[in-house]
C-alpha cells in the first residue's frame, strides 16, 4: 500500500505567512485542480470558481462550482465546506463538509501547513501553501487500499462570485 506520510521536501513554491486565514480567504477566487488515479492511470481536471463568504456566528462558507472532466467526460461539480476559528488562534481553522462532519485542523501561520483526514482505510494528506495575498495551492495525496491519488489545485483571486 503506497504511504502518504513520508516527510515530503521543502515547499518549491514561494510562501508568505498567513496571520489571520479566515481574512485571508474571505472572497472569491478562480480554481484549477488536475486528479490523478495512479491506480488506473486516469486523469482529470476541474475548472470553476471558489467563494468563501461569512457563516452567521463565525466562519466561512466555502463553496466551490465549476465543471470536472474525468476520462474524457465533463460533468458540472460543486461542494461546500466550512471553515471555522481553529483553535491555535487566528492563523488555524477547523475544517467540517457541510453537514459538520470533521474535515480537518489546519494552522497556515508559516504559509505552509500539512492537513491530515483519515477516511475509512485510505489516508488523505494535504499540503497547503500560501504563495502571495492572491494565490494559494493545496496538494492531496490519498494512499490506501482503495485509493492512489494525486489531488493538486490553484486559486488565484479575483474570480466573479457565483450565483
Amino acid at each position: 500500500m503506497p504511504d502518504a506520510r513520508p516527510a515530503p521536501p521543502a515547499p518549491a513554491l514561494p510562501t508568505v505567512p498567513v496571520p489571520d486565514l479566515l481574512a485571508y480567504l474571505a472572497g472569491s477566487w478562480r480554481v484549477a485542480r488536475t486528479a490523478e488515479d495512479r491506480h488506473t492511470n486516469t486523469r482529470g481536471h476541474f475548472t470553476g470558481t471558489a467563494d468563501f463568504t461569512a457563516l452567521p456566528g463565525g466562519g466561512l462558507r466555502h463553496h466551490e462550482e465549476g465543471a470536472f472532466t474525468w476520462d474524457g467526460v465533463t460533468r458540472p461539480a460543486h461542494r461546500t465546506l466550512r471553515w471555522l476559528p481553529g483553535t491555535r488562534g487566528p492563523a488555524s481553522a477547523r475544517v467540517t463538509f457541510e453537514d459538520g462532519r470533521f474535515f480537518h485542523d489546519i494552522d497556515l501561520r508559516t504559509g505552509h501547513a500539512f492537513a491530515d483526514h483519515p477516511c475509512a482505510l485510505d489516508l488523505y494528506r494535504g499540503e497547503f501553501t500560501a504563495s502571495g495575498p492572491d494565490l494559494w495551492s493545496v496538494v492531496w495525496r490519498v494512499a490506501g487500499p482503495a485509493k492512489d491519488l494525486v489531488l493538486r489545485a490553484e486559486h488565484t483571486r479575483g474570480a466573479a462570485s457565483t450565483p
